[in-house]
């Protein structure tokens, strides 16, 4: 082949509209690379060590100048080093691992690597959002402060997650700048939700990794319920398909089946409860009991429309979950007048959902009128928080869920619910 037959085919090669020379990230991603060098702009743009990167200090004589940025988890994949690798890899079956590094953001231009806006969103974490996500004990305190930051810089699930959260608690904030912190905060949880699927996935959980995980998940459900609702997803049932929380829901159950013993020791050990200095004046204590006897006359009425309306089978799984709701609306009431903090309600509330049988899940993704009705007094529970930022509007909202779905004669049986939830 001639020279002039070699520099055309070349020409054309360089002007295909698809990289065939990019780095390996791009490949795993599935987008075009630019092949700029040192650092493709596609990995700059994400903070991610590019393979072009490693090639150019390994041609060098000159040792590379040092990066200051987060390290690389040891969870993480590593991306290829060639494009001959990469594609080896490419015809393996694929995982839902996360490449990744840390940084989502455009980087400080010049300075190594690390995003000035993700510096924010963790500076905000540890001054500001940490402070409401429980109550505020010196176990608490010490533990979303200082331990849970500390995890992420070695586990980048966790430092995605607070970012995650920490970026949805400024949109709630600052409602003029919502859609600039919600774009930071679906692109970390994003990449948070990758990291712990793929541990799951492959099986890896163990003594070593598993109050990271837990936590990781624990995140996971905090920025879901921050996100806000969405149309069409209602918690424990869906418009269409499975539902989101469920699924999230399965993957804790899944980790603590496996670990529980092992996740609760030692910095994530139940500390006891601190004494309250400030009580509850007479008349807020008389609201609350006689709000919380009209709740539980309403619930003895429930369990009198299923036993009057259901078949034997359904009627234990149905009384099973109205009795386990009673206990938790019990369990509320006491913390709500001994003035605790509202995100403690999460203990009470979600676990409920946790403790659903699989029968009864499966009547609430069927739809059948009393699992709904049923659904629709728990949802009283979240009235509870609705004062914290991540819970605003969820009562309401799944109670507006639940009467679309359910038959017109049934419709009554959520009005006191519904009225109680969205006042």
């Amino acid at each position: 082949m001639s020279d002039t037959d070699n520099l055309q085919k070349i020409r054309s090669r360089r002007s295909h509209r698809k990289s065939r020379l990019g780095c390996g990230n791009c490949k795993k991603r599935r987008v075009k690379c630019d092949e700029k060098r040192p650092t493709c702009s596609n990995c700059l743009q994400h903070s991610i060590d590019c393979d072009f990167t490693a090639r150019s200090a390994s041609e060098s004589l000159t040792p590379p100048a040092r990066r200051y940025q987060f390290r690389q988890s040891k969870y993480q994949q590593v991306a290829s080093p060639s494009p001959q690798a990469q594609d080896q890899n490419e015809r393996q079956p694929k995982t839902t691992t996360s490449i990744a590094i840390q940084c989502d953001f455009p980087p400080i231009p010049d300075k190594g690597g690390i995003s000035l806006s993700d510096l924010h969103l963790f500076h905000h974490f540890t001054t500001t959002t940490y402070r409401t996500l429980s109550e505020e004990s010196p176990a608490t305190r010490r533990l979303w402060q200082s331990l849970i930051p500390a995890w992420g810089i070695s586990f980048s699930s966790i430092l995605h997650l607070i970012l995650a959260l920490s970026a949805l608690h400024l949109a709630s904030m600052h409602p003029d700048r919502r859609d600039e912190y919600i774009a930071q905060a679906d692109q970390h949880f994003t990449f948070g939700v990758r990291s712990v699927t793929s541990v799951l996935a492959l099986d890896t959980l163990d003594s070593e990794n598993c109050q990271l995980i837990y936590m990781s998940a624990v995140l996971i459900c905090f920025a879901y319920f921050a996100r806000g609702p969405r149309e069409g997803e209602f918690l424990v049932f869906s418009a269409g398909g499975k539902s989101e929380w469920l699924v999230l829901l399965h993957g804790v159950r899944a980790i603590l089946a496996q670990k529980q013993s092992e996740i609760f020791t030692e910095d994530l050990e139940p500390a006891p409860k601190a004494q309250k200095t400030v009580e509850q004046n007479a008349t807020s204590i008389a609201q609350l009991d006689s709000e919380f006897s009209q709740h539980t006359t309403r619930l003895h009425e429930v369990r009198f429309l299923i036993t009057t309306e259901v078949t034997t089978t359904d009627c234990e799984i149905y009384l099973a979950a109205l009795d386990d709701l009673l206990c938790c609306f019990k369990d509320a009431h006491a913390s709500r007048k001994a003035n605790e903090c509202p995100t403690d309600l999460m203990q009470f509330t979600i676990g409920w959902t946790f403790r659903l049988s699989a029968v009864m899940i499966d009547r609430l993704e069927g739809r059948e009128p009393v699992a709904l009705v049923i659904l629709a007094h728990w949802a009283i529970l979240l009235r509870y928080m609705r004062d914290i930022w991540f819970m605003k509007g969820w009562d309401a909202h799944i109670v507006r869920g639940i009467r679309e779905c359910l038959p017109e004669g049934f419709r009554r049986w959520v009005e006191w619910p519904g009225v109680v939830v969205s006042s």
